[in-house]
């Protein structure tokens, strides 16, 4: 194994498991496609019985977050008519599906840096479980040292289990679940979890990072020395946040509506209330991230212990495969079975053939801790965070009820040369910047 990047482990990545050198400091081309799992009905189907059009859209420099507001304002609609079913970062050209209820192909609008197409319609709209997987096509023009790609290529399928063809890295989640210049969200996710309403809005509005504009990082500055004030002025800490950070500017109208207290803290509600000013779907994504970055530091001990992650130690907790994903290896985290002593050989056969996975919580109320030693890593990280099951008993769009995740993530590699492509599919949920970080070893704010 090798350290990770200074600025990944601030988000419980600790290791590569590759050792040899990278490639060059960043890919020069980065395309996703879905692989999608929707079923349509025709566009001029009735609108009664479909009120749902769906659209397939080509982005380039959008994250999907980003181009649901601009498309919900261009329409004249709430942003909460628009539906995906994956989240994808604007450092890429992405082809993704998006649901708009109450909506005709009439209402598009046209979106600089948007190739929109009209798929058809639907009675529901689209959610996370609609999406297979994601294929990357990921281009680094001009690599330094492309004999090194052989080299890790090799030391990643032995990660796997040395199933020819395959590789495997550990399955993080990268650091656009946690925001690629500024990770913040899983801050504010813990101090929401532990109740820390106050910590939480000012963990996303104040603390500065030094990636930032000069503007935006003054901007939280000037938050932070307010906060710490006994007679906190967010009026003028409104007018000071720079207008492109509308979520900030949000939550700062909400404290200063509440008159919200100082270094005193004031009411709980008024800081909640505040925090809830985001949309829902970022609300929610506030609390994934405190899971997900729980789910990196158990991955980053388990590593560290030396202990496998294509098969079952006695302890450990298995998923079985989506038999109906014929794409990717897709995980079914709903059907799990413990690898107690009678059965870690079974569940090692089953994990050898691609048919099941070794997992670990993304803590919430329902989770169930493994046994033995994987069970003994996974106390230790959620006690050092100061979280438990019960915590996440939450208001609103902050509760979770939790699940598992497979801690390796496979799949089919093929590398081209000249100039160095890479072309792979991940079942959703799983990052690209889990296999390229392996190969670039580089600033993830690059990836």
């Amino acid at each position: 194994m090798r350290e990770a990047h200074p600025r990944e482990r601030t988000v419980g990545v600790d290791w590569y498991v590759s050792v040899g050198g990278r490639l060059r400091d960043r890919p020069e081309e980065f395309r996703v496609r879905e692989l999608e799992a929707f079923d349509t009905e025709p566009v001029d189907s009735g609108a009664d019985d479909y009120p749902y059009l769906v659209i397939r859209a080509t982005l380039s420099g959008w994250d999907t977050n980003d181009f649901a507001g601009r498309l919900s304002d261009a329409m004249g609609a709430s942003r909460e008519r628009v539906d995906w079913a994956g989240t994808k970062d604007k450092h890429a050209v992405t082809t993704q599906l998006f649901s708009v209820s109450d909506a005709d192909p009439a209402d598009l609008p046209e979106v600089r840096g948007a190739d929109i197409e009209v798929v058809g319609r639907a009675g529901r709209h689209l959610s996370y479980g609609d999406l297979a997987g994601n294929a990357f096509e990921i281009t680094v023009r001009d690599a330094d040292r492309p004999e090194n790609a052989a080299a890790i290529t090799d030391q990643l399928r032995a990660f796997a289990g040395g199933d020819e063809g395959r590789i495997g890295v550990p399955n993080v989640f990268g650091h656009q679940r946690f925001g690629s210049r500024r990770p913040v969200t899983h801050e504010v996710g813990l101090a929401t979890v532990r109740g820390e309403w106050r910590d939480a809005v000012l963990a996303y509005v104040g603390n500065p990072y030094e990636t930032e504009p000069d503007d935006t990082r003054e901007a939280r500055a000037f938050v932070d020395e307010q906060a710490a004030s006994d007679d906190p002025d967010w009026g003028a800490c409104l007018d000071r946040m720079p207008r492109k950070l509308g979520y900030e500017r949000s939550m700062l109208h909400r404290l200063q509506e509440r008159d919200a207290g100082g270094a005193d803290g004031g009411e709980p509600d008024d800081w909640r209330h505040a925090l809830e000013a985001v949309p829902s779907n970022l609300q929610r994504l506030f609390v994934n991230a405190a899971q997900s970055y729980a789910f990196n530091r158990i991955l980053s001990e388990r590593l560290d212990r030396g202990l496998p992650f294509h098969e079952p130690v006695e302890g450990d907790v298995c998923c079985f495969a989506d038999t109906e994903v014929d794409a990717v290896r897709k995980p079914d985290p709903d059907r799990l079975q413990r690898a107690t002593a009678e059965r870690v050989d079974v569940l090692t056969r089953h994990c050898e053939r691609g048919r099941a996975f070794v997992t670990a919580p993304l803590i919430g109320t329902e989770t169930e801790f493994a046994d033995g030693e994987p069970g003994e890593i996974e106390r230790e990280v959620f006690d050092d965070l100061g979280l438990a099951p019960g915590m996440f008993d939450l208001p609103g769009n902050f509760e979770s009820t939790g699940t598992r995740r497979a801690i390796l993530v496979d799949t089919e590699m093929t590398v081209g040369r000249d100039p160095l492509t890479f072309e792979f599919a991940l079942p959703s949920g799983s990052y690209a910047t889990a296999v390229l970080r392996e190969y670039l070893k580089t600033d993830p704010t690059d990836l």
